[in-house]
Formats: C-alpha cells, sequence, structure tokens
C-alpha cells in the first residue's frame, strides 16, 4: 500500500486541487470597486480604466514614464542624524523606518533624479506616500536642498511632485524646521532664474503645503487631489458647519485661483514639457527624429542605357534623313601609274 499513498495519491490529488492564484495579479480601485489587472493598472499609470480614479504611484514608476526612454541618475542626498530625539510610541522609531525600508524598498520617503525629459535637462524630486505617508523629515529637507542646489549648479529647471501628511511627528521641532530650509532652496532656485514647478497628487497637506508645495512659479495637480492644511474634518469639528462638496480638492481650488492647472496623469508629462520650454525660451520639443533618406546607388559607367521613351524614338523616326552625298568615280588604273623619268625625256 506504500505506493499507493506515496505515489497514486499525490498524483491524484496534484491533478483535481485548485491552483493558488497570487494575491497581487487584481487591485480593486478604492473608488468605483471595479477589479483591475495588475498590468493594465501599470501602463495606465495607476489610473483606474474605469472611473479614472488616480491612485498612489511610487517615485520610480513616476520618473520611468516622465523622463525619455525611463532612464534617469539618482541625486545623492546627505544622511542625516538617525532617531535624533530616541523616540518611542507603540514602536521605536527605528523600527518603523526599517519596516518602511523592507515595504517600499527604498531608503527614505523622497527620491531625487536629474535627466532629460522630451530631450529637456531637468532636476525632479518626488515624495513617497508609502513611505511613513510621506512624513517631511530631515532627509526630505535634505533631499529638496540637493535638488536645488543640482538644478543651480547645471542650470536646469525643479520639477517636485508632492505627496504629504505633513511633517513627521518623529523628528518633532527638527521636522517642522524643514519649512524655512526648503523655502530657502526654492528661493534659490528662483534667484537662479530658473523654473520652479510643483506638481501636487492626492494628498498634499500639513506643513508641506505650507512650505515647498505652495511656491512654485506654476502650480499643477492631479484631479480630485486633496491639497489644504488642515482637513475639512478637523475643519467641520472646528467651524461646526457643514463644508460645500469637493472643498478643498484639485478643482475647487482652481476654480478659487490656488492652482493653476489641473492634468490628467497620462498627459502631465507633455503638459510640463510645454511649460518648461515656454519658460527657458526654446522652441515646441521634437517628438520624434524622421528616418535618414535612402542613399540609390550610383550607376555603372559600363552599364547598358536603359531604353529611351518612346516619345523621343517617334520624334527621332518623324525627322527627316539627311541626303546621301554622291561617292566620287573611282580613277582608272591605267591613270594611277607614273610614267618613268627616262621615258619622259625621250618624249
Amino acid at each position: 500500500m506504500n505506493w499507493i499513498s506515496n505515489y497514486v495519491r499525490p498524483r491524484i490529488n496534484s491533478l483535481f486541487s485548485r491552483r493558488e492564484v497570487p494575491e497581487n495579479l487584481w487591485i480593486k480601485c478604492p473608488e468605483c470597486g471595479s477589479m483591475l489587472f495588475h498590468r493594465e493598472l501599470s501602463d495606465n499609470l495607476n489610473v483606474c480604466t474605469n472611473c479614472d480614479h488616480h491612485m498612489a504611484i511610487t517615485p520610480r514608476e513616476r520618473f520611468s514614464k516622465l523622463f525619455d526612454g525611463g532612464t534617469f541618475t539618482e541625486v545623492s542626498v546627505p544622511a542625516p542624524i538617525e532617531d535624533p530625539l530616541k523616540f518611542k510610541d507603540q514602536k521605536k522609531y527605528p523600527d518603523r523606518m526599517k519596516i518602511a525600508q523592507k515595504t517600499t524598498g527604498e531608503k527614505e520617503a523622497m527620491l531625487v533624479a536629474e535627466g532629460e525629459m522630451g530631450r529637456t535637462p531637468i532636476v525632479a524630486a518626488c515624495q513617497d506616500f508609502s513611505f511613513m505617508g510621506g512624513s517631511m523629515g530631515m532627509y526630505v529637507g535634505n533631499a529638496i536642498i540637493a535638488a536645488a542646489e543640482r538644478a543651480v549648479e547645471l542650470k536646469r529647471p525643479l520639477i517636485l511632485f508632492s505627496a504629504a501628511g505633513g511633517a513627521r511627528m518623529q523628528e518633532g521641532i527638527l521636522s517642522l524646521m524643514q519649512m524655512p530650509r526648503t523655502t530657502v532652496a526654492v528661493d534659490m532656485v528662483k534667484e537662479a532664474g530658473l523654473p520652479y514647478i510643483v506638481v501636487l497628487t492626492h494628498p498634499t497637506t500639513g506643513g508641506v503645503t505650507a512650505s515647498y508645495a505652495m511656491l512654485g512659479d506654476v502650480q499643477i495637480s492631479e484631479p480630485n487631489a486633496l491639497i489644504c492644511f488642515a482637513g475639512p474634518r478637523v475643519i467641520e469639528q472646528t467651524i461646526r458647519e457643514k463644508l460645500p462638496e469637493g472643498f478643498q480638492r484639485a478643482e475647487y481650488l482652481l476654480d478659487h485661483g490656488m492652482l493653476d492647472r489641473v492634468t490628467h496623469r497620462n498627459d502631465m508629462r507633455d503638459e510640463l514639457i510645454t511649460i518648461v520650454r515656454m519658460m527657458l525660451g526654446l522652441g515646441p520639443a521634437v517628438r520624434g527624429d524622421l528616418p535618414a533618406p535612402e542613399k540609390k546607388p550610383a550607376p555603372k559607367p559600363d552599364a547598358t542605357p536603359d531604353a529611351k521613351p518612346e516619345a523621343k524614338q517617334d520624334a527621332k523616326a518623324d525627322a527627316p534623313k539627311p541626303e546621301a552625298k554622291p561617292k566620287p568615280d573611282a580613277p582608272k588604273p591605267d591613270a594611277q601609274k607614273k610614267t618613268p623619268p627616262q621615258e619622259a625625256k625621250k618624249a
């Protein structure tokens, strides 16, 4: 019975058992509840194909679609002091950092990169909301300063994508000090005469909104993004009144003059290319290169000429033929002989 229990039964079970489906193949849209295939969602830049809801996207995914060919170079950011306040709540601050780094695969909540966008060199910085809510700590402050210094050094425009819940509470007053630091960094870019463009994504709140996120020369937002300092629930509890529908959303702020544009994520790259080149005084972006014209091989000198067109042949046939000249009569053979000199003397 060993061969039945050890071989036959597992073989039958493997044929009729259900195959386990990976959990990350299908993603549910939080807005409409539609089930979206992960590849389809990734190709659409994490935008729901059913209701057009903009989901969160990581900085690397955004940069891969923003830069030409998806190639960019990371800008090094000075590392700050780890856990300067020895903060501890339910977990220690270093433990929370390790969990966030393991979950996202990133070192911190902001990524700075340089590259070309539509053949226009730029420096870009992007916050990662999945890393502790994109909270602004000392590293984020150092990242924005490094991005500003790199933009001034290379004389490139600076584009920043914000997504944060505010300052990082685990760093206390040190996180709040990043507000004036980043403001000075933005002023440094503007004093150099370089464009500073901010793209506000969902959500951008707290101290981030009160500092570098609202200082752009051009303020652009993704649709239906929450942009505020204090959230709508806090405001309702404070004033004890019902807020209007869509309050503190991107479209509401656009209508009230707080934003310049609300742009779909799929159109964001073309929009940024147009604005950057316009602010730099450059011409329209080149959409693509035309293939070089094919060179025709030169005809060989020994090659027989091609047949002439019929029209030329007809014209030559109609042309009058030249008259044939009469040939002179051939001299007689006797006349051609010369008399010898002796016979000429006798005569």
